[in-house]
């Protein structure tokens, strides 16, 4: 049986969403017909993808330039999307950065400030913000990492930051259900612009070893964006979802 999804009529706000995954979720989200916002740093990136999933879908888009690591940007993003739609029924927390460092005794304060404001922080206070003016049924998606349950010395306090993400995601269930749900892809390897730093030959050797035996497309983490989103998941919240291609199930 084939099941489609119909999210007409719906209004979802993607942040990061004029590239990688977030640009794969907002276009997943027009084609099944809810009108988006396209939420990144910077406008003209923003009105470039929002004006390509018009072109392609015919589904109204608009770009908001919004640093989800400032406080106050966060409540003018959902103003601004209130302002053009009405109303919000989807909101997927997806920005996200992981600056690099040296080492652990070289990572500043302006690092792991900045590392969490946009990871955390941001997410925590869009959600904040957003939840007391979505409509009833809406779902808050937070998009985490593998690196929370499978951190290296490398990206601890990337890894530090999206843990403390599953977690806010499980009290953020309980504190807005059940007029909402809440939930978390917990992100793999994928296979978008930051991928070559690290899609190097000897990560597709080692890759062989996952259950799966490679790295994810970008329209890969769509399916499980739509069912958060939808009537799919009416009885899923607080759940954090490995979508890795089976890493997190190795030991």
């Amino acid at each position: 049986m084939t099941v489609a999804i119909d999210l007409g009529g719906k209004v979802a706000v993607i942040t990061g969403g004029s590239r990688g995954l977030g640009r794969e979720m907002a276009q997943a989200y027009a084609a099944a017909g809810a009108h988006v916002v396209v939420a990144s740093r910077k406008q003209d990136a923003c009105d470039a993808a929002a004006a390509e999933i018009t072109e392609s879908t015919g589904v109204k888009a608009v770009g908001v330039a919004a640093h989800v690591g400032d406080w106050d940007g966060c409540s003018q993003l959902v103003d601004a999307t209130i302002d053009a739609f009405g109303k919000i029924d989807v909101l997927i927390n997806n920005a996200g950065i992981a600056p690099a460092y040296d080492s652990i005794e070289s990572v500043t304060e302006a690092l792991f400030d900045k590392t969490f404001d946009v990871n955390l922080k941001g997410p925590f206070r869009l959600a904040s913000v957003a939840a007391p003016r979505m409509e009833e049924g809406g779902a808050i998606i937070n998009v985490s990492s593998i690196a929370s349950v499978r951190p290296k010395e490398s990206d601890l306090v990337y890894a530090a930051a999206k843990a403390g993400l599953n977690t806010i995601t499980k009290a953020l269930a309980q504190a807005y259900g059940p007029r909402l749900r809440v939930n978390t892809i917990m992100a793999g390897p994928f296979l978008t612009e930051i991928s070559e730093a690290w899609y190097t030959d000897a990560w597709r050797e080692r890759a062989r070893s996952f259950p799966l035996g490679r790295a994810g497309r970008p329209d890969e983490i769509s399916g499980t964006a739509l069912y958060f989103g939808s009537d799919l998941s009416t009885f899923t919240t607080g759940t954090v979802l490995a979508v890795d291609g089976g890493r997190t199930a190795m030991s």
